[in-house]
């Protein structure tokens, strides 16, 4: 099979409202981040848990930086965001190959981490229209200069930043997404949101630009919003339409704040995983913040919800399967099989494969590139593709919630964590508590 290297849950948060003027935040920079771990003792945290070494339900190698699984001697480093292949297979993929990558995900308890990720409308404050390209590309710009962050490109354009394990991106409309470091504690995530919060606001201040954290675009219809230059957009805009009726709005006119969370084996992964689907509709009712649509209220607590309803039946919803006696990493697998590609990323360029098949893709027999064969970047960049309530990556995403005002980005995680510990405390899948 493949060296899988160590990516990592994915860890980010959710905005809320930017004035005109700074408010000075509690967290300036990443060294008070740190500084945020020597108070482990009083967070909230899956790392508080102490226990055994994790037992494993089915055998994978586990290293200690990461997980493996060897075959030939050929080597895959995982990719998110799509990179360029590090060596192209020789063999085909085996099911047993993708579910090995899920399975790759389970790690002890002390290595688990909680964090979000979260997006935000950026807007101008003088006429209120939605943040054109060029003034996110000079936003970006300016970040990166005073903040020493690293400047993500896609051809000319810049489409994102990195610093460390964080990463700023854009949605299909320009929604402005934190993606943050794995973290231990909800007090590193509340620094890590302050912090970014402020660098925001420090740049966009001087260019007259404000930022709101709600679930739906309040005012601007579909026709007002600019369209981000990146080439997966390009390819999800054509195909959403003829899938489903609103999957336009969920592309261009929503916001969420996502928690992502770890499990330590397969039992510890269906059993965090139905919770997560039991109780995301009370996370949704919870954090519902999407009321007003065009300038008027739109008849619902939860549009950005609603939205989903009608994106596209066969990559969202809540995925009743999971709670069948038999699910596990490869019913998932399975599952995921079956969703209808999106592309296929080569030489800096996205390939159109919307509806074709993976399975057919691991025959060697996809139409858009016949005779070649998928690695297993391409299977990853194909999970993020799916979309229901809950996501089986390396980690489970937890999807359900508005985008919300800054005193929420804290108060999902918590709401995840506490959940989830009270679930670990009554069924223990890793060792004794």
């Amino acid at each position: 099979m493949a060296v899988v290297s160590r990516v990592g849950p994915l860890y980010c948060i959710q905005a809320d409202v930017t004035q005109g003027r700074t408010v000075q935040p509690v967290v300036f920079d990443r060294a008070r981040i740190v500084e945020a771990s020597t108070m482990k003792e009083k967070s909230i945290g899956f790392s508080s848990l102490s226990s055994s070494s994790c037992k494993m339900v089915r055998s994978f190698p586990v290293e200690t930086e990461g997980v493996g699984i060897k075959r030939a001697c050929r080597i895959i480093v995982a990719a998110s965001p799509p990179t360029e292949d590090a060596v192209i297979t020789t063999e085909p993929l085996t099911k047993e190959d993708l579910v090995g990558y899920l399975a790759s995900g389970c790690k002890p308890k002390e290595k688990w981490r909680i964090g979000t990720e979260h997006e935000k409308f950026g807007f101008e404050f003088e006429t209120l229209s939605p943040m054109r390209y060029e003034q996110i590309a000079e936003l970006l710009n300016g970040i990166a200069e005073r903040f020493d962050w690293e400047k993500i490109m896609e051809g000319d354009n810049i489409i994102g930043l990195k610093q460390g394990k964080q990463s700023i991106s854009l949605e299909p409309g320009g929604q402005f997404e934190l993606s943050g470091a794995p973290l231990e504690t909800l007090h590193q995530t509340c620094a890590e949101v302050n912090s970014h919060l402020y660098q925001v606001k420090a740049v966009a201040e001087e260019m007259g630009i404000g930022f709101l954290g709600i679930g739906f675009q309040p005012k601007w219809g579909i026709k007002d919003i600019p369209i981000m230059p990146k080439g997966r957009y390009e390819i999800m805009r054509n195909y959403m339409p003829k899938v489903g009726s609103l999957g336009l709005d969920m592309m261009f006119r929503t916001c969420t704040v996502q928690v992502n969370l770890d499990f330590c084996s397969e039992v510890d992964m269906i059993r965090k995983f139905q919770a997560g689907l039991a109780l995301q509709p009370i996370a949704t009712a919870l954090f519902a913040n999407s009321p007003f649509m065009e300038g008027k209220p739109n008849g619902y607590l939860s549009m950005r919800s609603h939205i989903w309803t009608d994106t596209d039946n066969n990559r969202t919803g809540m995925l009743p399967f999971v709670f069948d006696d038999s699910f596990g990493f490869e019913q998932y697998v399975d599952y995921a099989l079956d969703v209808p590609m999106y592309f296929v990323y080569r030489k800096k360029k996205y390939i159109d494969c919307t509806g074709m098949s993976f399975r057919d893709f691991m025959a060697g027999k996809l139409p858009s590139i016949p005779g070649e064969l998928p690695t297993l970047n391409d299977w990853e960049n194909h999970l993020t593709t799916i979309f229901p309530e809950v996501r089986l990556k390396r980690y489970l995403e937890m999807r359900g919630a508005d985008g919300g005002p800054w005193r929420r980005l804290c108060a999902l995680p918590a709401f995840w964590v506490i959940s989830m510990f009270d679930l670990f405390v009554k069924f223990i899948y890793c060792g004794d508590v």
